[in-house]
């Protein structure tokens, strides 16, 4: 029992003064709306849509996959950067291409615009990857989802999850622009060949946004830039519109060191004998692996070091 003071006057009763109860912080009960309860209840909750032993949640990964499609749907700065770009893209470059093949070979306009296509892929994804992140640190919110049993493992999966969906649609979208109306046919060099491309592009940007992701999460927003300047350094050194014969043999030995270079010459074989190069996509897809088991590592060490230095909170300053 907690002890009570007694105070007496002479011009009224004796009052009593109660103390309150101490309690030690060990004897306070966890409330039920607390956040670490409501973090253990959505583990609990999730643990039977579990991805196998890798601990992740579905229900966590299609919540960050939701954010993303509202973000994209109602975000002019995205839509702009996204969908009209391509469009834009896709219509120009028709154009141009139509222009050059009536004053020289077709096959050298072909060439333009097949890469002019299909770079869209690594655009988008790539972007998707990296910018996904910095919407969130610019509204002030990237600290606080981590807050929730979110993990970064799950964060980056529904990324890629979200890139990859964005560019299948965006390249259906301005494939088929091109080819209803400047008459240039993707698939005339081939559906194998065209699937084998996109994920082998797919997987190249995605190791260029976790790459960036990392850097800018160590470094801060002002090296922000990257996120959309980065890639363009790969577009003259993958030979994305034009043959890997015409650069310089210097140059030939480093555009083999990415795998994009592999797609972009496979693709073109194709136009005029529509087979799978099994030997290029194999290469492109050996260089991935290596190019994404680096990445990983590199994201994962920029991350535990931004989160030791503190700057993972102060990106949002």
């Amino acid at each position: 029992m907690c002890r009570c003071r007694l105070r007496t006057s002479s011009s009224s009763a004796p009052k009593s003064t109660w103390c309150r109860k101490r309690y030690s912080p060990s004897a306070i009960p966890e409330s039920r709306f607390s956040i670490s309860t409501f973090a253990s209840r959505r583990s609990k909750t999730s643990s039977s849509r579990s991805l196998g032993a890798t601990g992740m949640s579905l229900e966590r990964i299609f919540a960050v996959l939701q954010q993303e499609f509202y973000i994209t749907a109602r975000s002019v700065e995205v839509i702009v950067d996204l969908p009209f770009w391509s469009l834009i893209t896709v219509v120009v470059f028709g154009f141009v291409t139509r222009f050059l093949a009536s004053v020289m070979n077709p096959t050298v306009a072909q060439y333009l615009y097949l890469g002019t296509l299909m770079w869209e892929i690594i655009r988008v994804t790539q972007y998707s990857m990296s910018l996904g992140a910095l919407w969130n640190v610019w509204s002030h919110n990237f600290s606080n989802m981590f807050i929730t049993p979110l993990s970064m493992r799950e964060y980056v999966v529904a990324q890629m999850i979200s890139a990859a969906a964005k560019s299948l649609v965006l390249f259906a979208v301005v494939a088929s622009i091109a080819a209803f109306l400047f008459d240039f046919n993707v698939l005339s060099m081939g559906l194998g060949t065209v699937g084998l491309g996109f994920v082998n592009l797919l997987w190249f940007a995605y190791s260029i946004g976790l790459f960036i992701l990392g850097v800018i999460l160590r470094l801060g927003t002002r090296i922000q830039a990257l996120a959309w300047g980065l890639v363009l350094i790969f577009q003259p050194l993958t030979a994305a519109y034009y043959p890997l014969s015409v650069m310089p043999p210097v140059l030939q030995s480093v555009a083999r060191a990415f795998p994009p270079t592999y797609v972009f010459e496979a693709a073109r074989a194709g136009l005029g004998t529509p087979e799978i190069n099994w030997d290029y996509a194999a290469i492109a897809a050996a260089e991935n692996v290596v190019y994404f088991v680096l990445s990983v590592w590199f994201f994962d060490y920029m991350y535990r070091r931004s989160r030791q230095t503190g700057q993972f909170a102060r990106n949002e300053e």
